[in-house]
């Protein structure tokens, strides 16, 4: 049986559109930030959600190194669990495969919890910022990859984005304070996000006797980062007129884009204006656009809309150029 772990956008962004689904409440609006600033939202993606009050514990975890950094926090529903250590050393062991992977210093927050319901969620803060302003913060990056400059190259130099006209782009915190915009990506008193995890039907170690019914926390997890930092299923905003930061890489063909639902509609990722298909992105409506279709690509990957049980799945070459173009220093791809 296959379950969605992809995002389905059930608050507002600005501009956003709310959408009505069996089952799913709506993420309410934020205030952080400064007056001089638009105010970040909280949307809320996935199909679990946090079904008791927020309990933090007081102990924390990061990654080493004085670069790329996430901050965990674990609820109470998982601090006080039987498989305490099983759940919290598989959610490490993602933030440290992140920490070896991305060298941009920004400090993300998480907090952690375990749920019963659905199989993976989130709850991010977002903002806008103007398109002509992202790509201009994309150009500064240092130590650009081969794939940074073919999308940089993809991004015209107006001041309207190229995908459905509008001025802005819709983007994580994290997102925006890795590209240089800590006024924007500010949370105030907020973490960045809340990742829920039915852990109740996830075999919580890669060791020992594996149930081929469960799912794996490990991938399940890593599905819910990715898209906190902004990739995966966060960088699409399809559904209400909005475009995040993957949609900027959605083509059908060779120089033009796709920005529909049509459930037929076969659309890729490409950084190089449609030449290369780097793989399809998802048209199912029960899944999000901006993860990979679980249908149509040759192999099963991380961001999937939909997983499968029995797979331990890490990020793939595909997953890792998304985290670069979009605004990060991933380490291990070409540069120059």
């Amino acid at each position: 049986m296959r379950r969605s772990i992809a995002s389905v956008s059930i608050g507002l962004l600005s501009g956003f559109t709310l959408l009505s689904l069996s089952g799913m409440g709506m993420a309410q609006a934020a205030t952080a930030g400064s007056a001089s600033t638009s105010a970040p939202r909280l949307v809320h993606r996935g199909n679990a959600y946090l079904n008791h009050p927020l309990g933090k514990s007081a102990n924390k975890y990061h990654n080493g190194g004085s670069g790329f950094k996430i901050v965990a926090s674990f609820d109470t529903s998982i601090t006080q669990s039987p498989n305490a250590a099983a759940i919290e050393k598989g959610v490490k062991d993602d933030i440290d495969t992140l920490g070896r992977l991305i060298s941009t210093p920004v400090t993300v927050t998480i907090d952690f919890a375990s749920v019963s319901n659905g199989l993976g969620g989130s709850a991010t803060y977002y903002n806008e910022e103007p398109y002509s302003k992202y790509r201009s913060d994309l150009t500064h990056q240092k130590a650009r990859s081969t794939y940074d400059n073919q999308a940089l190259r993809s991004l015209p130099t107006t001041s309207a984005n190229p995908v459905n006209g509008n001025a802005n782009v819709n983007l994580t915190l994290p997102l925006l304070r890795a590209t240089g915009e800590a006024a924007l990506g500010n949370t105030g008193n907020h973490v960045d996000s809340t990742v829920m995890l039915n852990t109740s039907i996830m075999n919580l170690s890669r060791t020992g006797p594996q149930d081929p019914a469960k799912y794996d926390l490990r991938q399940v997890a890593m599905h819910e980062i990715v898209e906190v930092l902004g990739a995966g299923g966060a960088g699409s905003g399809l559904l209400s007129n909005q475009v995040g930061s993957m949609d900027l890489f959605r083509y059908s063909s060779h120089g033009v884009r796709s920005y529909t639902t049509d459930p037929n509609a076969k659309a890729y990722f490409s950084v190089n204006r449609g030449v290369t298909n780097r793989g399809y992105f998802n048209q199912d409506s029960g899944g999000d656009y901006g993860d990979w279709s679980s249908d149509l690509n040759k192999r099963p990957q991380v961001q999937d809309a939909f997983s499968t049980p029995g797979l331990q799945l890490n990020l793939d070459t595909n997953e890792k150029i998304a985290l670069d173009v979009v605004g990060y220093h991933v380490c291990g791809l070409d540069s120059y």
